[in-house]
């Protein structure tokens, strides 16, 4: 087994020059020639927040809210893995591990977390409480970069069982979205010892014959919004998953580029009404940014999508799984399209919501939780 270790997170403040440097040496390219996000993030948006980042906002008070958690790494067939443990104060609370994606990171369950270790705290039970770990995927945030291809989802989802039993944990839950949400699949898929069951809020599915000859209302708006996606939605898919040491020289280069990257997804994949900070405010998204701007990820987290993007199809598995559908997810996938799944213990449509359920919407991401893992405990 190896030593897991405690980790403080103490970025240098000559990495913080460096990038207001960066930053005051923006070359900008010219305005849009359309009124709106069609053509990628507007000038005057992408500005804007680049602006706040330079003048006004501060890293150190992201830098603090990590540290006030326990943080970690532990080496996992030869990569070191960064993580966050928060151990519930209630007794028989369930251990959980929880997976984030891309654009993401371990902070889109920040505002989560507590809710699901103390739900007392926040208007729930003690017993849904839950022992959570977050680690950061291969090759994003404070997690190593793999120098050789092979770590795609199966082998992530195995390297979560080694830390599971590292931390003592012998019966556990997992739960994901976007990558997580396949990394979690294959934690079932594979019967990864101790799962004993999982949830996810992307879940993939595909219609049945009879559906795609003759698609009822709802279907034919997720069959719509999926071709959505196909024709203007998935650039930034198509290049990470054939050429990311190619975007990799801008985006670790750039820290506008970065930004853009990652800010446009914001805005496309949040339950929002126009604008990305109906859902998420400035300093939660730069802080996301930072996360792959100091940790120079913007071309080994793009790496996994050339090594699993292929991996994102239906998969039958027996474990039982709990699927929370958020209205504005990229994927809304109805519950006919999910019979590959044989035991769907738990299935509910929420209001609101979209894409990054935790980080918007973190109140009812622990309620869906809460209710999901209810039937499995």
């Amino acid at each position: 087994m190896s030593k897991i270790r405690p980790f403080t997170v103490a970025i240098p403040q000559s990495a913080l020059d460096d990038l207001n440097a960066r930053l005051d040496m923006t070359r900008w390219p010219e305005k849009e020639a359309v009124g709106d996000w069609t053509q990628g993030a507007p000038l005057a948006e992408v500005r804007a927040l680049a602006d706040y980042w330079r003048n006004g906002y501060d890293w150190r008070s992201c830098e603090a809210r990590l540290n006030a958690l326990p943080q970690f790494t532990t080496t996992i067939d030869g990569l070191e893995f960064y993580f966050i443990h928060l151990r519930s104060p209630h007794e028989n609370a369930a251990p959980l591990v929880l997976t984030h994606g891309w654009p993401g990171s371990v902070l889109e369950f920040l505002d989560a977390i507590p809710r699901l270790v103390d739900p007392v705290a926040h208007g729930g039970n003690a017993e849904d409480a839950f022992h959570v770990v977050v680690p950061a995927l291969p090759g994003f945030g404070f997690s190593a970069k793999p120098e050789k291809h092979g770590w795609g989802a199966e082998r992530i989802a195995r390297a979560w069982g080694v830390l599971m039993a590292q931390l003592g944990y012998t019966r556990w839950f997992a739960q994901g979205g976007d990558w997580g949400s396949l990394v979690t699949t294959h934690i079932a898929t594979q019967q990864i010892e101790g799962c004993a069951g999982i949830h996810v809020n992307l879940a993939v599915g595909a219609p049945p014959p009879e559906v795609l000859e003759n698609p009822d209302e709802e279907s034919a708006k997720v069959l719509a919004k999926i071709q959505h996606y196909w024709d203007w939605d998935c650039g930034y898919s198509t290049e990470q998953k054939t050429r990311p040491q190619t975007i990799g020289y801008s985006l670790v280069d750039s820290p506008v580029g970065q930004l853009a990257w990652i800010f446009e997804k914001m805005w496309a994949w949040t339950d929002n009404q126009g604008s990305p900070y109906d859902a998420l405010t400035r300093d939660q998204i730069l802080d996301n940014v930072m996360l792959y701007w100091l940790t120079a990820s913007g071309a080994s987290s793009a790496r996994l999508y050339w090594q699993s993007m292929g991996d994102f199809q239906p998969h039958g598995y027996s474990m039982p799984c709990g699927v929370s559908l958020f209205p504005k997810e990229i994927f809304p996938t109805p519950k006919a399209w999910l019979g590959h799944i044989e035991q769907l213990v738990y299935f509910n449509e929420l209001p609101k919501g979209g894409h990054f359920a935790a980080w918007e919407q973190p109140e009812i991401f622990a309620q869906e939780l809460r209710a999901c893992f209810a039937l499995m405990r």
